[in-house]
């Protein structure tokens, strides 16, 4: 239900600044929720227009009503957006279904990836998101197809569901964690899942917070191949931007963060094969700038409006302008 899907878009004031200077033109919202971010920018920049892709059939409802009042200058699509080059090439064949910001192009002023799961989907327990509540253990985001998180707990050995819970920060408790899932299965609700992994952890780690937590995100994470179409997207995201675009990313989880660092790294490198310290003598010609060195953090005010915003992290690179 489209109604139900309210989201209040992560360092809003910071995003709609970062694509203010970017060359007239499309920029595509790789994730667009409830379409925050995406009308934000279309109130901010009249040389702006829209391409919104979201993998969740109920978020690209809500963001296309949300957007409806900007008319040409968005168009929203059903896409996971490791495709967008695909969903760019097919509206551009369409010149009524382009953004009307600006003649169809290959390449783009702008990218936007928010990352990770969204207030509503967290919110509606049915969706199979959330350790707080009793329902069908799920966690797809497109729930039209593919492997739901049950599959994977009911299927996974020990060491697979191990690797998993290492890879998100459970540590030595991994293991555990995992034979006690293997030991009671099948299990198909959230809240069985959430009691299995409690019981299985030392009353002085549940101290620093729910113990299902670091396991419902890393199962997510699985279940919806977030990682992996994260890295294939960055790579396309660079290359589609024309000179002075920029692509922002907004990443809440560590193993999204490094890898849209080292993708960063790489391109302001530029392939470059030199010894780092020493000038670059192998003749690699960056195409690419951080816009900031670092990654910035949402304000104390905004974390104490809005509490999921805390572990954002927001990196921004730019092409270089023309010569």
């Amino acid at each position: 239900m489209t109604q139900t899907f309210a989201h209040e878009p992560v360092m809003l004031d910071e995003v709609v600044s970062l694509f203010g200077p970017v060359p007239a033109g499309v920029v595509v919202d790789g994730t667009a929720g409830g379409g925050g971010h995406a009308a934000g920018l279309l109130d901010a920049h009249a040389h702006l227009g829209v391409l919104a892709l979201d993998r969740d059939p109920d978020a690209v409802a809500a963001s296309g009503l949300r957007l409806a009042r900007f008319g040409r200058r968005a168009t929203v699509r059903h896409a996971t957006f490791d495709r967008m080059e695909e969903v760019l090439g097919e509206v551009a064949s369409d010149p009524a279904s382009w953004p009307q910001s600006s003649a169809p192009s290959p390449t783009v002023s702008g990218v936007l990836f928010d990352l990770g799961v969204s207030s509503p989907q967290l919110d509606r327990p049915e969706r199979g998101f959330s350790y707080r509540s009793s329902a069908p253990l799920d966690m797809r985001m497109d729930a039209s197809g593919g492997p739901s998180a049950a599959d994977l707990v009911n299927t996974a050995t020990v060491d697979e569901l191990s690797a998993l819970f290492v890879a998100n920060g459970e540590g030595r408790l991994a293991r555990r964690i995992a034979r006690a899932i293997v030991l009671a299965r099948p299990v198909t609700r959230t809240s069985e899942l959430a009691g299995i992994v409690e019981r299985a952890v030392p009353a002085p780690a549940r101290r620093r917070g729910h113990p299902a937590r670091r396991v419902f995100q890393a199962l997510r994470i699985a279940v919806n191949d977030e990682l992996a179409q994260l890295s294939r997207a960055l790579p396309v995201a660079l290359r589609l931007l024309k000179p002075a675009g920029r692509l922002v990313v907004i990443s809440y989880h560590s193993g999204e963060d490094r890898l849209v660092k080292a993708a960063f790294a790489e391109a302001v490198a530029g392939g470059c094969t030199c010894p780092p310290g020493l000038p670059c003598v192998c003749g690699a010609r960056p195409e690419h700038d951080l816009v900031f060195r670092g990654s910035r953090k949402p304000s104390a005010a905004e974390v104490a409006r809005n509490h999921r915003a805390e572990s954002a992290r927001l990196r921004a690179i730019q092409r270089r302008p023309a010569a």
